[in-house]
């Protein structure tokens, strides 16, 4: 522990989360008749399918809902379905149980894990608020429902910075468990006591200032969008100052925050730096700009994890379900809550 311790017309609300809507004839390659027993079963079930932004384009498509981790909570919160399909990682279906302990939560593959989550256990988190007594705990949303219960408040790169901001200056904060975030939050906050876990996002992370660098140089005209748990997300900002890459066209956001920015792009080329699924909500978004991926690579097995298949199985026979001990929910519960409460900041990393 260290001290870095749909198509043109695809209908958007504000918080920029894709609108339930009919599955687009174009855009991805998407079987109908296996699109149409899912949104079958999702109905003889009463549930609501939730996907990530980095889901397969398929997964998105068949999915009532898109968006970014606090778009998908928010969701869950408000959803009034019996069963809430999760297609994403493990944690966010965990967030959705501790938000909605009286439905169903499943998710299609338990299996479907993040590095970033497993960087940090309860345990260490015991010991990292035993070295800073009375420091506040500012706990990614990217992480299990353990340490969420251990946690003052729950942020995600869409509110993180706010959320920081608005605990009083003269406490300390623990920041987990992404260090390019905390660092990241650090910077737009400017604040000194502020500390952050040595965790890590290992494809965000695989995205490198140099290959940002290259991409820019390569494409003189483009936009630059970069996530803040990139790992050239703490440079980018200071290589604009620097004139490395262009100040005017550099942005660190969201995933939520790249949506709603697709929307008025002008140039002809963006650059997005996160997970390549990304890409398919921007493309549909503004088909008219050329959306590339700074590290074509940079894919999460995990996230691809939920396929077709798998969500179908998951639909019919109700598996796999999400279960959250009652008394960590609870406790944990308080956390959540506030982070969807707060709103994502409109400049940054909005």
């Amino acid at each position: 522990m260290g001290e870095t311790h749909r198509s043109a017309n695809v209908q958007l609300d504000a918080a920029g989360q894709t609108l339930p809507g009919p599955i687009p004839a174009g855009g991805a390659a998407v079987d109908p008749d296996w699109a149409a027993r899912v949104r079958r079963l999702a109905a003889q079930r009463d549930a609501v399918i939730l996907a990530h932004n980095y889901q397969r384009p398929e997964i998105q498509e068949v999915a009532h809902h898109v968006g970014d981790s606090l778009a998908l909570a928010r969701l869950a919160a408000a959803s009034t379905a019996q069963v809430i399909g999760l297609c994403g990682v493990y944690f966010m279906a965990e967030t959705a149980k501790i938000l909605s302990p009286e439905r169903t939560v499943l998710i299609p593959d338990a299996g479907a894990g993040c590095s970033l989550a497993d960087s940090i256990t309860p345990g260490q988190l015991l010991a990292w608020k035993a070295e800073h007594p009375g420091a506040a705990v500012v706990a990614y949303v990217n992480t299990s429902a353990e340490v969420k219960a251990l946690s003052d408040v729950c942020c995600t790169s869409a509110n993180a910075a706010e959320i920081v901001a608005a605990i009083p200056a003269e406490r300390e904060v623990l920041f987990l468990p992404d260090q390019f975030l905390g660092a990241h939050v650090r910077r737009v906050t400017g604040r000194e006591n502020l500390h952050v876990w040595a965790g890590e996002c290992h494809v965000h992370a695989g995205i490198s200032p140099q290959a940002l660098r290259d991409m820019a140089a390569a494409n003189p005209e483009a936009e630059l969008f970069v996530h803040p748990e990139c790992g050239c997300g703490t440079s980018a900002l200071w290589q604009a100052g620097t004139g490395d890459l262009p100040a005017a066209r550099t942005r660190v956001l969201s995933t939520g925050g790249m949506l709603l920015a697709a929307r008025s792009v002008r140039s002809p080329t963006v650059l997005v730096a996160t997970e390549t699924g990304m890409l398919h909500q921007l493309r549909k978004a503004n088909p008219a700009v050329r959306w590339e991926p700074v590290n074509p690579h940079a894919t999460c097995h995990y996230m691809k994890m939920i396929t077709a298949s798998a969500l179908e199985r998951c639909l019919r026979d109700g598996t796999t379900e999400v279960h959250v001990a009652p008394e960590t929910a609870a406790r944990a519960r308080r956390a959540v809550e506030a982070m969807i409460a707060t709103g994502p900041t409109q400049a940054g990393a909005s």
